[in-house]
């Protein structure tokens, strides 16, 4: 059984992750179909062994296209996943323009693998925002142990996040400062070379940013809505790899022993954690990986209840790319999806 997946967004960062991942994890492809926009056509990427041609999203018939992976922003995903969705193919979209939709699901596969069958009122799953991501496959198992009733969490955010634009920022302008050159800003509101920026996307009336709102919103539709939780979150200078600060507090007695053995043998976890100089995840050692690295589990006196940790993952691949191709594993695996019969 194969499918024809097409990858929409297919030179970007995540784009390519996503073709790497499709080939890394052997997924079943009758063909592979690279899309982006006119400016990119013809422009070639690699899947495997292979080299592909991308095409232009604007003129593609999806008929006989199985799985849509999406990652080209909000804009393109509000217009062209209905469209794509309408011709029976499914689409699993990275932005955030699906994510809060009561008709779409918003899955993380280790923690809620059994909202991908809601996927066919619309033909759309979303991939929810990479700093959620990682934080929800760490929160569920100790959810499921102790029930959590608020969460306090800081986010240290790559500037992959921003695309290849704030990666590209973060290297001219860091040269720029070895170089005694003056350091210029265009992606980010102030300088991210050797700073700490607390902004990430847009203002909103009450004070918090919109990605502190997405961490808020998403946590309670993927996990449960009864879970209070308050973010910052911060931009650094890591080119990839988020990390996340993490308060917990619950409504059952857990130990700092207890969860270190709960997390340990959680689905899409790695525990990292001896109390001595280095015996933690960074995000450079986390890049590149699948998991999500919890380290410094420790317990928070200032409450009832309580526990601290450090949470580590790579937000291209689990924030992004990896994190939709497992929903595509959801789809085949759990037999939600039929490929289409083609011509021979």
């Amino acid at each position: 059984m194969a499918y024809k997946v097409a990858v929409v967004g297919a030179t970007g960062n995540v784009g390519r992750e996503m073709l790497d991942i499709l080939a890394e994890r052997r997924f079943p492809v009758s063909e592979v179909v690279a899309l982006a926009s006119p400016s990119s056509i013809g422009t070639e990427v690699s899947f495997g062994d292979r080299t592909l041609k991308c095409k232009v999203l604007d003129s593609y018939d999806f008929s006989d296209v199985d799985i849509c992976l999406m990652s080209a922003g909000g804009s393109v995903a509000k217009e062209w996943a209905p469209r794509i969705g309408a011709q029976g193919c499914v689409v699993i979209d990275n932005s955030s323009a699906w994510r809060m939709d009561p008709d779409v699901p918003l899955v993380v596969p280790e923690v809620n693998a059994a909202a991908a069958a809601g996927f066919s009122k619309k033909n759309i799953i979303a991939n929810p925002n990479c700093s959620t991501a990682q934080l929800v496959v760490a929160l569920k198992p100790l959810h499921v142990a102790a029930t959590i009733k608020r969460v306090v969490v800081s986010t240290y955010q790559s500037v992959s996040g921003a695309g290849k634009e704030g990666m590209d920022e973060l290297f001219a302008q860091t040269r720029s400062v070895f170089v005694a050159n003056p350091v210029e800003a265009k992606k980010f509101p102030k300088r991210i070379a050797f700073n700490l920026i607390p902004q990430i996307d847009v203002f909103m009336e009450d004070g918090f940013t919109k990605e502190e709102w997405k961490m808020v919103a998403e946590t309670k539709k993927i996990l449960d809505p009864k879970i209070k939780l308050v973010a910052t979150c911060v931009r650094v200078p890591v080119f990839i790899g988020h990390s996340e600060a993490v308060n917990i507090e619950f409504e059952k007695p857990i130990s700092a022993d207890e969860a270190r053995n709960i997390l340990r043998a959680a689905p899409g976890v790695l525990v990292i954690d001896k109390h001595e100089d280095g015996g933690y995840i960074t995000p450079h050692e986390a890049a590149g990986e699948d998991a999500t690295y919890v380290s410094r589990i420790r317990t928070d006196p200032t409450v009832d209840n309580g526990l601290v940790l450090w949470c580590v993952s790579d937000n291209l691949r689990k924030g992004a790319a990896l994190n939709a191709i497992q929903i595509a594993e959801v789809l085949m695996n759990r037999k939600l999806l039929a490929p289409k019969k083609r011509a021979a």
